[in-house]
């Protein structure tokens, strides 16, 4: 099997733009680029990489996670498929409670524990970590080890206030190649490298990429201000040169 990209990305329901971001991440990468047109193509296996990441996608994983968790030597498609299978048997019980508990929330009643989803997630945490084995996700998981929710949620704060310093500088009408807006992306950098895992130039430029391309991390951070992921994304990339 070989296929143009149009006719990958209408196969798989996803935007070319899409999988030229899976591309660029090298998340999912061509099976074969032809030099002389440009020109992407994608075989069987390609295919087969695409399921996996549409599953974990469909989990709420995030790019980063699905990376890690494809290229991690210790990953087992078989294992992987079962713990996927388990995932969304939880994600429909789950949803299948919301769907009955509609009755009851018509007749007034309290059915809060419906929304209860804390099981899912720690099995998911306990997946992903099972799956996780590159080096960024150890240094995360020894430096977060006995943070409490309260620790993560100013570690949390701190971002924001970051995040809120690059909406305000592009309020300023500073531009991202500007020193101010890259002395942000610098504090950013070492703000992710002495609280989560050592960011890299190479793990930057992926995560400004995230900014704009994964529809959570720029909801958001465009809630400090439209325009403000997009705004990061370009900083990151002048600064990842």
């Amino acid at each position: 099997m070989k296929m143009l990209i149009k006719d990958f990305a209408e196969l798989c329901s996803v935007s070319v733009r899409t999988l030229h971001y899976y591309d660029e991440i090298e998340l999912l990468k061509p099976s074969f680029t032809d030099e002389w047109t440009g020109y992407r193509y994608y075989n069987e296996e390609s295919l087969m990489r695409m399921q996996e990441i549409m599953f974990y996608r469909e989990l709420d994983f995030s790019l980063k996670s699905i990376k890690e968790i494809l290229s991690s030597p210790d990953y087992d498609k078989r294992e992987a498929l079962k713990e996927q299978k388990k995932l969304l048997i939880m994600k429909k019980d789950r949803l299948e409670r919301l769907i009955s508990s509609i009755d009851s929330a018509e007749k007034g009643k309290i059915i809060m524990k419906a929304f209860d989803n804390s099981e899912f997630e720690k099995y998911k945490d306990e997946a992903k970590e099972r799956w996780g084995s590159t080096e960024a996700f150890k240094e995360y998981k020894k430096k977060t080890k006995n943070c409490t929710k309260g620790d993560f949620e100013t570690l949390g704060d701190g971002m924001d206030e970051i995040m809120n310093e690059f909406s305000l500088c592009m309020k300023k009408n500073y531009v991202p190649e500007s020193e101010q807006a890259q002395a942000l992306v610098k504090k950013l950098q070492k703000y992710i490298t002495a609280n989560f895992y050592t960011c890299t130039k190479e793990i930057l430029s992926g995560l400004g990429q995230m900014h704009i391309y994964d529809e959570r991390f720029r909801s958001n951070i465009d809630r400090h201000g439209d325009g403000t992921a997009q705004f990061i994304s370009e900083a990151v990339a002048v600064y990842c040169r």
